[in-house]
């Protein structure tokens, strides 16, 4: 089976947090492995555009009318994204390091796991 058709496969099975819980863990490996290489200021400008993008996405989503989240929960997801990007700025212009960034992003993959323990 070819790579593509195993992917296409794995997202009709994977569930929605597994998915967000693998694509948020290979964007924070990103940016620890650009922060452990001494990265830093616009360095990391590719690691934090594919972190920011997420963010975005996560954003958009919790904006829907169909997002199916409960409120409180998705007001504080687009709070985190609105302070990502613009705490991103900071690390790109060098005013902050990233990791800040990558704490967060272990603090959400956290509760994305806790999720998918009690669902199993």
């Amino acid at each position: 089976m070819s790579l593509s058709a195993y992917q296409s496969v794995r997202r009709f099975a994977e569930a929605p947090r597994t998915t967000e819980h693998r694509l948020m863990g290979q964007i924070t490996g990103e940016m620890i492995v650009a922060r452990d290489a001494g990265h830093t200021g616009a360095a990391l400008a590719s690691a934090l555009h594919r972190n920011r993008e997420m963010w975005n996405v996560f954003s958009a989503d919790c904006a829907s009318t169909g997002n199916g989240l409960p409120d409180q929960l998705r007001a504080s997801i687009v709070s985190l994204a609105l302070w990502v990007d613009r705490f991103t700025s900071d690390v790109i212009a060098g005013r902050e390091p990233v990791d800040d960034l990558i704490e967060v992003n272990r603090s959400i993959m956290e509760g994305l796991a806790g999720g998918q323990r009690q669902a199993a």
